[in-house]
């Protein structure tokens, strides 16, 4: 069965290059010489989201004119709803607690995370660029919670969390800096196709401007010009249905995603139309902390994180026993979970709880309970009561944990203990748990330098540069929580910076 897989894999990857190499042979009709632009600038960057802007702030901040463009009617994309946890290898709040942490001890953590599939140059740059981007972010405002998480498969606390709980908390002022910085930014804009010259350099985009997402062929046809390059930061495809199902068939309708509806992969596909090299499209990953009982990413998956996994248990709710790791990295709980099944193929929804003491930080306890979507029970055996659970199974299975935290070693899992508490103390909180289609660990091939690769010799595609989800290789088979923001804003920066150093092509 793994040979078959491997083969599959292969097989999807070989496709996908001869269709790059294909489409890469000649120069697209706007790509002729004497192209005439609406619109001339130093920079354009496509997605606004953590590496988006990154890539914008940090190209303006060196003195390049920046036009940014967003598909959907407002900023931030993915990151401005996901849950705003950032990795930080070596952050102040660390050094004040005593968390002893260093970017060597993340890239083993990512590394291990990637099971043996991670691009672990790119991986370095992640790691030595969170502290860097971590100060980026305050210099512009971004505030975060005086406490530090333990996010599963990380060895040590190192999630840093905005105050807002979401990734918001950073999109909306590194927006305003932007703005201020004089970058250009559009709202419904959407990126079309590239236009290159007779070299094959990219020099901009076919553009339609007031653009509806709900009708594809909307919108204004502009052509934009860009003297120095183009950084494409425009995220994943986990929204794409039919194109997620032709790389991972078991990826199907089912399955949920927390994304929002943009999330499409059009910029993908476009770039690996002119040739780009694609890397590991069918490392997709699902996130393990979500509910059924809710759409897209929810209240539980915060309660789930910040509370459910460090400080309670999840168990199977036919037994009431763990099953999993509660801290294993995502991949690990994902796959655990998706197996618990019925005989005739059906969810059997696993119950992650915490007691009154675990549960005091997460922020979407209320709303969770108004909603429906997180319970509150004075005794455990109402709760076993509640969703079926063997009574006697489960209060044998928390004493057994409680010992564990007391003698600060998981007998069953081997879990990392550091923020777990014993649950002792009533009301319980408990919520159902199944994973959704969460982040596209695949995409299009760069550099260290973000530069985006060709298929046919791996050299840089002249003028292209990619940010964030939307590139392939960093993380492997399995990213871990919070390395996402790390991901997009260290390979943002990244690419504004060396685009800006860029030399400006005459284009007039």
């Amino acid at each position: 069965m793994q040979a078959l897989e491997s083969s599959r894999r292969n097989f999807i990857k070989a496709g996908l290059a001869a269709i790059g190499a294909l489409s890469a042979g000649g120069v697209t009709a706007q790509g002729k010489v004497n192209h005439k632009f609406d619109k001339i600038v130093d920079v354009i960057v496509v997605g606004s989201g953590f590496a988006g802007l990154a890539a914008a702030l940090e190209a303006a901040e060196k003195g390049a004119s920046v036009l940014l463009l967003e598909k959907m009617p407002v900023f931030g994309g993915n990151s401005a709803i996901n849950g705003g946890a950032f990795a930080v290898a070596g952050s102040p709040l660390q050094e004040k607690e005593g968390i002893k942490d260093s970017p060597e001890l993340m890239l083993r953590d990512m590394i291990k995370s990637g099971r043996g599939l991670s691009h672990v140059d790119l991986l370095k740059n992640i790691v030595y660029g969170t502290r860097p981007a971590f100060d980026f972010t305050v210099k512009y405002g971004v505030k975060y919670k005086p406490f530090v998480q333990h996010f599963g498969g990380h060895s040590v606390p190192r999630i840093m969390q905005t105050v807002e709980s979401t990734g918001g908390g950073i999109t909306r002022p590194l927006v305003e800096a932007a703005r201020k910085q004089g970058v250009d930014l559009h709202t419904s804009a959407a990126m079309e196709d590239f236009i290159r010259d007779e070299n094959g350099r990219v020099i901009g985009l076919v553009v339609r401007e007031k653009f509806n997402f709900l009708q594809k062929d909307s919108g204004l046809v502009l052509n934009y010009g860009a003297r120095k390059g183009i950084v494409i930061a425009s995220g994943g495809f986990s929204q794409n249905v039919q194109f997620r199902k032709a790389i991972d068939p078991s990826l199907d309708e089912k399955l949920e995603s927390t994304n929002h509806p943009g999330a499409t992969g059009e910029c993908l596909m476009a770039m690996l139309a002119l040739g780009a090299m694609p890397i590991q499209l069918d490392q997709i990953q699902l996130g393990p902390w979500s509910s059924p009982d809710e759409r897209g990413f929810g209240l539980v998956s915060q309660f789930n994180t910040i509370a459910g996994f460090p400080k309670g248990i999840m168990v199977d709710r036919r037994t009431g026993r763990r099953f999993v790791d509660e801290l294993a990295d995502r991949k690990a709980r994902s796959d655990a979970i998706l197996n618990q099944i019925d005989e005739n193929g059906k969810p059997v929804y696993p119950i992650c709880f915490v007691d009154s003491e675990g549960v005091k930080l997460a922020q979407t306890l209320k709303n969770g309970l108004k909603y429906g979507v997180i319970r509150k029970f004075d005794t455990l055996e109402e709760l076993a009561k509640a969703y079926g659970i063997p009574a006697d199974n489960l209060i044998k299975q928390v004493n057994e944990f409680n010992e564990y935290v007391r003698n600060g070693k998981d007998e069953q899992f081997n879990r990392p203990l550091a923020l777990a508490v014993e649950i002792t103390k009533a009301p319980f909180y408990a919520a159902r748990v199944w994973p959704k289609v969460h982040y596209c660990m695949g995409g299009v091939a760069i550099n260290n330098r973000a530069q985006v690769l060709n298929v046919r010799d791996l050299k840089p595609i002249p003028g292209l540069y990619a940010a964030g989800e939307v590139t392939g290789g960093t993380h492997g088979a399995s990213r871990l929580g919070g390395c996402a923001i790390a991901d997009g804003l260290v390979t943002g920066r990244t690419a504004g910076a060396q685009v800006a150093a860029e030399p400006s092509q005459n284009l007039s």
